[in-house]
């Protein structure tokens, strides 16, 4: 069986994009840091890739970035960092980081009975609760979120046969169209109940379910609605809690079966059922209240609601603002307003696709990554799956996320202005045969999408030019001189060709697929090669002067590149020699990220200086985004050659 440095648990409220997004990203960065790691996910089709108990008792930490409850007692004693799945997906490399430091906390099972073990600092406690309370709420929203779908989407399928086709009294009555509306009423009925009960589950296990089913009844019979579910869910779990420390001194041995199958369900459908009907008249009349202004602002003011509802969705993709504008949505759904949901769910759509039109826009501002992502969002976005859009609002949140805002703002408002109707509360343009305006709601997603678009594009573009337009002067790449490095405008037009690198470059002396152990190896390998190709006589003494160099002061750059140099008697004459490593290499750089291409410098003993025009111009070249990725895209030695050479003539 295999061992693993790092064991990782990930799950998002739907379980369909965070989830696998959060293990994607985990398990590359680990690859980057040359780490093995294995990733149980949580989605809707149920855990995948189950950790078992020895895989997890030799791994060095364990990640959990999830939103729902995953059960973390199993780690127990292990080095545990938990966040939300948003975090993994936007800072996976510092996650890695702080699980195998030392810094790292231990984590200490919920059932321990030692009070040494289940005492933490208050910091930690604060944390602690916060969490639980996110997690435990994420946990009934996935959970109900099915159901929600399928009934609602049944639902709304029944209408095809009229909108009055289920009621028997009505001349539109059809037999199947009734059948069709009655299981998805009746699934759609269970989103309270199940709300509430894996609220209280998350917290209180199995009792806290039992428990949070039967106060979740109550909420829903009662007319407190889904916000009724959310406080009887953590009643539930509450009065559980209460209960099992008040039965705590009745031994375990002898009474566990007694409290898990009568005392704790009795007694706890008893106080929990009391305290929700007491509650029950004030939440029924704030659930009233909300639905009723929130229907009245469809009639009265639709520019703010849009506003209000495209800015909600658009803020964290998925997160708990956007799933309170979507909970309000199925909410209503489930009440026959169907005028809601269509806002909701257009301000859903517009921010994946607006990636995509972004990059079309603006190619050559995103990466080749980003720009696949993109296209990709299109199909997500078109499927009602916002979370495509969290890698494009993580790289630069604080105008992107304001840009994405915008676009799903004008969606909602243009929908809410002509009242168009969406009865069910997921499938994006699955369900467009159930919309009353079909291709007028196409149409204004489009444009929030488009008007999205052009500002993603423009603040791309501006990061793109900014980044471009500060080269740093070249020096010496000495880690500890980084910050003494200043800055200056410096394009390819202004790069000396009298003694560019691409006049010392040869096909014949670039590799590529090499394997290097470490950058020594590596080091000594290019020596070798060197040696090989005729450039050097001795490749041992080329090999100290790389050693020599590198220590006093580091050849790594950025982005995985290094430009190691050495200048001794037995180089013949000036030369560049490339390699592309099969595999990655510690370096020290400074972007503290490991190193798969080496351009290196061979300079005679007797050289004028001339080098240094080497190094420069060749540091100035790696300062270009553009030149950059297009040196990690090429596929063989010909095509760096001709980039080099391009450049020199620009």
């Amino acid at each position: 069986m295999a061992n693993y440095d790092i064991v990782a648990a990930t799950g998002c409220a739907t379980g369909i994009a965070h989830t696998f997004m959060a293990e994607e990203t985990l398990e590359q960065a680990a690859k980057n840091k040359h780490l093995s790691i294995k990733v149980e996910t949580h989605g809707q089709t149920g855990i995948e890739h189950s950790l078992t108990s020895n895989e997890i008792k030799n791994a060095k930490a364990v990640i959990i970035a999830s939103d729902i409850d995953v059960d973390t007692d199993r780690f127990a004693g292990k080095k545990l960092v938990n966040v939300k799945v948003a975090k993994a997906i936007s800072d996976s490399d510092k996650l890695i980081e702080l699980a195998l430091s030392d810094n790292a906390p231990i984590h200490k099972s919920s059932n321990a009975s030692n009070n040494d073990e289940i005492q933490s600092s208050n910091t930690e406690e604060k944390k602690s609760i916060g969490n639980i309370i996110y997690t435990s709420l994420m946990n009934g929203v996935s959970h109900m979120l099915p159901l929600v779908v399928a009934g609602g989407v049944l639902t709304a399928v029944s209408f095809f046969w009229g909108i009055y086709s289920a009621n028997p009294k009505s001349d539109q009555f059809n037999q199947f169209a009734y059948m069709l509306n009655t299981i998805g009423g009746t699934t759609m009925d269970l989103m309270v109940p199940v709300l509430a009960a894996y609220i209280g589950e998350a917290i209180a296990k199995r009792s806290g379910l039992v428990v949070g089913f039967a106060v979740g009844m109550i909420a829903f019979n009662g007319g407190s609605g889904f916000l009724g579910a959310i406080i009887g869910g953590y009643i539930a779990a509450l009065v559980i809690l209460g209960l099992q420390k008040v039965l705590k001194p009745l031994p375990d041995k002898q009474f566990r079966g007694l409290k898990s199958i009568f005392l704790y369900p009795v007694l706890g459908v008893f106080i929990a059922g009391i305290l929700m009907m007491l509650i029950n008249v004030p939440m029924k009349a704030l659930n009233t209240g909300m639905m009723d202004v929130l229907k009245g602002m469809e009639n009265t003011t639709p520019l703010l609601l849009g506003i209000i509802i495209g800015c909600l969705s658009a803020a964290d993709f998925g997160g708990p603002l956007n799933k309170a504008a979507y909970l309000t949505g199925t909410a209503l759904l489930a009440q026959g307003n169907y005028f809601f949901m269509a806002g909701v769910s257009a301000a859903c759509i517009a921010p994946p696709l607006a990636t995509g039109f972004a990059v079309l826009f603006n190619k050559k501002a995103y990466s080749k990554e980003e720009r696949s992502a993109g296209y990709v969002n299109f199909l997500l976005g078109s499927t009602h799956i916002t979370e495509g859009a969290i890698p494009f609002a993580a790289t630069n949140p604080l105008f992107n996320i304001p840009a994405f805002m915008v676009g799903s703002s004008i969606a909602a408002v243009l929908t809410y202005f002509s009242k168009i109707q969406v009865p069910a509360p997921h499938g994006g343009f699955i369900v467009l045969p159930l919309v009353n305006h079909p291709i007028l709601w196409v149409v204004y997603i489009l444009i929030g999408s488009i008007v999205s678009g052009i500002l993603l594009a423009i603040i791309a573009e501006r990061s793109y030019r900014k980044k471009n337009q500060q080269q740093p002067e070249f020096a010496e790449p000495n880690k500890n001189n980084v910050e003494n490095k200043t800055s200056s405008v410096q394009t390819f037009d202004t790069v000396e060709k009298k003694n560019s690198p691409a006049s010392i470059l040869n096909v014949n002396n670039i590799a590529f697929d090499v394997t290097a152990t470490d950058r020594n190896d590596a080091l000594h390998q290019l020596s070798k090669f060197a040696e090989d190709k005729g450039l050097i006589t001795n490749s041992q003494a080329v090999y100290q002067k790389y050693l020599q160099r590198e220590q006093e002061g580091s050849t790594g750059m950025e982005q995985g590149i290094a430009i190691p140099h050495a200048q001794d008697s037995s180089i013949k004459t000036s030369a560049m020699v490339i390699f592309r490593l099969k595999n990655e290499v510690k370096w020290e750089t400074f972007d503290e990220k490991p190193v798969n291409t080496i351009i290196s410098f061979l300079i005679p003993e007797k050289d004028n200086g001339t080098h240094l025009n080497y190094l420069s111009d060749t540091a100035k070249l790696l300062t270009h985004q553009d030149f950059i990725q297009k040196l990690k895209d090429a596929n063989n030695a010909d095509e760096i050659y001709d980039l080099f050479e391009r450049y020199n003539e620009e």
